[in-house]
């Protein structure tokens, strides 16, 4: 219910950023990926259905896109790495999101412990480089368990990038598989 009122408040923005145009379309792109990484739960992805026509060609409009976003997120995502800092000081709320119906707290703590231990840093890319699944879950369970922000952003922005490239490669599988032979 919450996700729903908050895509609803913030489904414009969405929008916005999917037919985003120039320069400013640009820092658009920016913006909502700095708020998507600590606050919006809403698809990093669609940065790459903005038509920029910043005259760089399909190849430079990605490439663009892709450091703009994988910048603003990981802005983002050092912002949600000191409220997260913050939080372990905070018992209260740490125990209102454990009594919350989902308990995403558990779920995202057991499964970013895993992948903090075995991997580091590079769980962390690694978890923010599945498309479509939150990055706010990953960003702020990790910010719980580490204390590096250069490396902290560092991985968040990989994992920002990978996620992207990632997303760019299956639709292109996704087409190539549509096309008559």
């Amino acid at each position: 219910m919450a996700n729903a009122v908050v895509l609803g408040s913030f489904g414009w923005l969405e929008d916005a950023v999917q037919h985003a145009t120039g320069w400013a379309g640009l820092a658009l792109i920016a913006i909502y990926s700095f708020l998507i990484s600590f606050l919006l739960p809403l698809p990093s992805e669609v940065v790459l259905f903005a038509p920029l026509n910043l005259g760089l060609g399909e190849f430079g409009q990605y490439a663009l896109i892709i450091l703009v976003s994988g910048l603003g997120k990981a802005g983002g995502s050092v912002f949600a790495f000191h409220i997260g800092q913050e939080a372990k000081q905070s018992g209260p709320v740490i125990k209102a999101l454990r009594r919350s119906k989902i308990n995403i707290v558990e779920w995202s703590e057991r499964k970013t412990v895993e992948l903090a231990r075995k991997w580091g840093y590079l769980g962390l890319a690694m978890a923010l480089c599945v498309p479509f699944f939150p990055d706010t879950i990953s960003i702020y369970a990790f910010s719980i368990l580490e204390e590096d922000y250069a490396k902290f952003a560092a991985a968040t922005f990989a994992g920002s990038v990978g996620r992207l490239l990632v997303t760019i490669a299956l639709g292109a599988g996704v087409i190539a598989l549509e096309l008559p032979f």
